[in-house]
């Protein structure tokens, strides 16, 4: 799963700088800049929330086996 995060994060991050730096300097109009920086804060957003799931999805999966998943003093 974790996996799937990163690919696709860094496939919607990639596609994000791309078409930032081409509105930004190639293009004359700058249509294509901020929607290469709401597409790159979006990859973000998708990472940490992926990150959020999977680490959710792992202590559901210990917690379901009877062991503790996280100990405290």
């Amino acid at each position: 799963m974790l996996n799937a995060v990163k690919y696709l994060g860094g496939t919607v991050l990639a596609l994000g700088i791309i078409a930032f730096l081409i509105g930004f300097f190639a293009s004359g109009s700058s249509v294509l800049t901020p929607i290469g920086i709401g597409a790159v804060v979006g990859a973000g957003f998708v990472f940490v929330f992926g990150v959020f799931f999977v680490a959710a999805e792992e202590m559901l999966e210990k917690a379901y086996q009877g062991t503790a998943p996280y100990k405290t003093k």
